[in-house]
């Protein structure tokens, strides 16, 4: 008598539906658990909300996402953006068993390209151990009732999420300029000539590229525009001046590149809630 495949069994599944004001503050989790698979294990989905992060505890699975098969074993993580279309499961002669959740967070979609998930989603020579145990914290947390619950599990996905970075950021062989050549020429002219009046458009000749094209760009890259990079790129030096000069305001704000100290102090105040001499004051008398 022929014996029949084992089945897919789920040993932990849990469920978690977070508040608005935990959605806002923190990585919120909507589903875990502990799956061990059958052969016919297989998730295929064109899109789903948030990102899952797959732990392959033993046996091995695979992944594919645009068009390229990965395959993921023991002590491996997958990181799936599920907005974007996936299929992935168990090898049949081998299947895997996992810890996986499925989180959601502003910044995860971000997190994601700078690790470059989409072409490199398995995260190899990754600390197994300590994600399995952050893995476990989140779902002794999901399962809790208080209100406190919500920012334990954040730390416990955070913890993972760093993992991830310290693997993908360690490994010589993977580390590729994360930013477009013409965004990193635009970067390096502002770090050196930051006390200098430098304008978009010079930026977008350097680069080769209209002005629009190239603000587009650098926003897509950085996040910002070039504009508000460079303000807190002067209010970082101005920093490091107010606390090891006894330089005047007026003479630090034309060190940085401001013309004005009143846009100066403006500028200064929004990004770090004090005025310069306050900033000064607090600094020195902390340190």
């Amino acid at each position: 008598m022929k014996t029949q495949p084992p089945e897919t069994v789920f040993l932990k599944n849990l469920y978690a539906t977070p508040a608005d004001w935990q959605r806002d503050l923190f990585y919120s989790v909507v589903r875990a658990g502990h799956l061990k698979a059958g052969p016919e294990h297989r998730i295929q989905r064109e899109t789903y909300p948030g990102h899952e992060l797959i732990l392959c505890l033993r046996g091995s699975g695979w992944l594919q996402v645009a068009g390229k098969k990965h395959m993921i074993g023991p002590g491996q993580m997958a990181w799936v953006n599920c907005h974007h279309p996936h299929v992935y499961g168990a090898m049949p002669n081998d299947p895997w068993e996992v810890y996986w959740v499925r989180a959601e967070g502003r910044s995860l979609d971000r997190l994601a390209q700078l690790l470059e998930i989409r072409s490199l989603p398995v995260l190899a020579g990754f600390d197994a151990a300590g994600a399995a145990a952050e893995f476990e914290r989140s779902f002794q947390y999901l399962e809790g009732n208080r209100p406190c619950d919500a920012a334990h599990v954040n730390a416990a996905i955070s913890a993972i999420i760093a993992m991830a970075f310290d693997a993908r950021l360690s490994d010589p062989d993977l580390i590729r300029p994360d930013l477009p050549m013409p965004v990193q020429k635009a970067l390096e002219k502002m770090r050196l000539y930051f006390h200098q009046s430098i304008r978009v458009v010079e930026l977008a000749q350097l680069a080769g590229m209209s002005e629009s094209h190239f603000s587009r760009q650098f926003k897509a890259a950085i996040g910002t525009s070039p504009i508000d990079w460079l303000r807190r790129e002067r209010i970082n030096q101005a920093k490091r001046r107010l606390i090891e000069s006894d330089d005047p305001v007026k003479e630090i704000a034309r060190q940085v590149g401001y013309a004005d100290q009143f846009f100066f102090s403006k500028d200064f105040k929004r990004m770090t809630k004090l005025t310069p001499t306050q900033f000064r004051d607090e600094e020195r008398q902390a340190g």
